[in-house]
């Protein structure tokens, strides 16, 4: 496991929407946890510095909702009934099908969401396509209160090498460019997917590193229920 996760070996940094003046135009020079460490701030500068928070070509369904805090970028699709909020991203391009919801993430350019894609704190590639019913979770079961969690999100590789400390207790996932998934996946919290992935159908994956170039699968067809511990 390698002791930082550089943002930029995984997805580009926007080059089409609008955001030069802003952190965003960097964000793939940073480290990953310096980067959710800085999110927030990061995000309310380029509101403070873009001229238009929603950009005018792009197309906005009029049942879906959307965020105050949220920026959108040119050719942007956002169809029915579809939630984007908390200081989300969408660059030039994007598509977001029918009722999905995207909370607190960077969604990269030209990538596609399918019908009810749920994704939370969460670093979306380019070019980039997620199936229906897929879910990326920020959020650890094993908070007691997941309402207030304070459980930190890491993520682990092969062998015996120490986890990767995210340094916060709400992360779901770095997606890298062109990673394409089936449908029915809940990954997250905590994965970080190279570049030119796929995920197959029904995977249900987190806390993990997946290579550039590789293909997940779900190999095992059974339910494992066993006590929780304190």
């Amino acid at each position: 496991m390698p002791e930082s996760i550089r943002i930029g070996d995984y997805v580009r940094s926007p080059a089409a929407s609008g955001l030069d003046a802003t952190g965003y135009a960097k964000m793939c020079e940073f480290e990953l946890s310096d980067f959710l460490t800085r999110w927030d701030a990061l995000h309310d500068d380029a509101l403070q510095v873009l001229p238009e928070r929603i950009h005018p070509t792009a197309q906005i369904h009029p049942t879906a909702i959307i965020g105050e805090d949220v920026i959108i970028g040119p050719g942007v699709r956002v169809q029915e009934f579809s939630t984007v909020r908390k200081r989300s991203v969408l660059a030039a391009g994007v598509s977001v099908g029918f009722g999905c919801e995207v909370t607190h993430s960077f969604v990269g350019e030209d990538t596609v969401l399918g019908h009810q894609v749920g994704i939370g704190h969460s670093i979306i590639g380019a070019d980039a396509h997620l199936s229906a019913n897929l879910v990326i979770a920020a959020i650890s079961l094993w908070n007691y209160d997941m309402r207030v969690p304070v459980k930190e999100i890491v993520l682990h590789g092969p062998g015996d090498e120490p986890p990767y400390h995210c340094t916060t207790p709400q992360f779901g996932g770095l997606i890298g460019d062109r990673v394409q998934t089936g449908s029915m996946i809940t990954l997250g919290p905590g994965v970080a997917v190279g570049r030119y992935s796929a995920i197959a159908a029904s995977v249900c994956m987190g806390s993990t590193m997946v290579p550039a170039a590789s293909v997940v699968r779900s190999s095992s067809p059974e339910v494992t229920i066993e006590p929780r511990l304190t």
